[in-house]
């Protein structure tokens, strides 16, 4: 599958890939080798112990901005924005020149809402840095998107905010105001869990779209914090419209119980068990016995898939989600999710919410019209915010068409 390109990817390659080396002008030995070691520990994925080590090293060397820098992007990988946000400041504060602090801080910004903010950080980046033409383009893009907004209608609901571009689009923003509120409590009753505030739904022309999200031809929805959606032939397909918008309402329900640490199959699986009744699509893809390495891996992603084998993990994601909200109960997975935002590690998680380890709940699921080949064998071990895809045909895509569903990864 292709990946619809990253909110702050540019961002997460600069500072993962810093030269972990001790800086100049630390106080302390000690507190130079957490830095070291909290940038590999970046680089390597284990973001929970480099939270640490730049933790302890900051509580050593407190003025070091470096320090408070790692911090930061640790934070924000983490999806912990209000932790971000400040170690990102104090890092500035400390040292003003640093540049890289600068630009994360936008990008955090922008991720949490705060376009404004984050077009005045990129600005001062800009400024410090005119060669940089990626971030030249960043923030030239924000800035339409700015623009776009302002210009914007709004429609409120209880739930949702529903900003469309003009006096055309106000039936198609009705209707996906009526259609969030159905998938709102559909979903929220299966889990038992409400967002803490409403959620902000922007339906754009596909050019707009494009430009702002960066997404392929084929994406027909994103959620990065909004729910994104191309206006464009969606009342003439309104099942697919509506499965679309509670696909990206299940994404952004499970983003406010648990910011991070949801693995990408069970973050998709459940968008898509959730999303509508008729999954039968998911067991026919599994019964041709086709199979995708390392779905089922804990830092598994979708973004490389084609689109064929993405269809496929969608399918085997879809599949084990169902089984945990079957057997285990929507309160479970709930606190499952819950237990993962809050940072615990994923198999002592779901052993302790599903009452079974992970391995042995995958071993268990059987592919229907396959002999009772378990999904999960051999995918556990292997392998490593959520788009649509759109058949070019047909404007909105089918789920016996070409692969109706991509990841679309958003952040740190």
């Amino acid at each position: 599958m292709t990946r619809v390109p990253p909110l702050i990817a540019a961002l997460v390659v600069v500072v993962v890939l810093v030269v972990p080396v001790p800086s100049a002008g630390q106080s302390s030995p000690k507190a130079a080798l957490l830095e070291q070691s909290g940038f590999q520990l970046l680089a390597a994925g284990e973001l929970d112990a480099a939270a640490a080590a730049f933790r302890e090293g900051i509580r050593l060397d407190p003025s070091h901005a470096p320090l408070h820098l790692g911090a930061g992007i640790a934070a924000a990988r983490q999806r912990r924005d209000a932790d971000a946000v400040a170690a990102l400041r104090e890092a500035l504060r400390l040292d003003p020149r640093l540049t890289v602090a600068r630009a994360a801080l936008g990008q955090v910004l922008k991720r949490a809402g705060d376009l404004d903010g984050a077009i005045r950080e990129y600005e001062t980046v800009v400024a410090e840095r005119p060669a940089d033409e990626e971030a030249r383009d960043t923030l030239e893009r924000w800035k339409r998107e700015a623009d776009l907004h302002a210009r914007m209608r709004l429609t409120v609901g209880d739930f949702f905010t529903i900003a469309f571009e003009g006096p055309e689009d106000e039936a198609l923003a009705a209707a996906a105001l009526e259609s969030l509120e159905r998938a709102y409590w559909r979903i929220t009753d299966t889990l038992g869990v409400h967002p803490p505030e409403a959620v902000p739904v922007v339906l754009y022309s596909r050019e707009a779209f494009r430009d702002i999200t960066r997404s392929p031809p084929w994406v027909v929805g994103v959620f990065d914090g909004r729910i994104r959606v191309p206006a464009a032939g969606a009342l003439a397909n309104p099942e697919e419209f509506e499965r679309v918008l509670a696909h990206e309402f299940a994404h952004a329900l499970i983003r406010s119980v648990a910011p991070g640490g949801v693995p990408a199959w069970l973050s998709e699986g459940l968008a898509t068990a959730l999303e509508s009744d008729a999954n039968g699509w998911a067991d026919e893809e599994l019964a041709r016995g086709r199979r995708v390495a390392g779905v089922f891996a804990p830092d598994a992603s979708f973004n490389r898939l084609s689109p064929e084998d993405a269809r496929t993990a969608y399918a085997l994601s879809a599949v084990a989600a169902r089984r945990l909200l079957d057997e285990a109960g929507g309160a479970a997975v709930a606190n499952l999710l819950r237990d993962l935002g809050a940072g615990r590690p994923f198999e002592e998680a779901f052993l302790h919410r599903i009452q079974v380890s992970v391995e042995a709940f995958l071993a268990s699921l059987a592919t229907p019209g396959a002999g009772g080949q378990a999904l999960g064998s051999g995918l556990w071990a292997f392998g490593g915010e959520d788009a649509r895809l759109r058949d070019g045909r047909q404007g909105w895509c089918r789920r016996r068409g070409s692969n109706p569903h991509a990841l679309a990864d958003t952040g740190f």
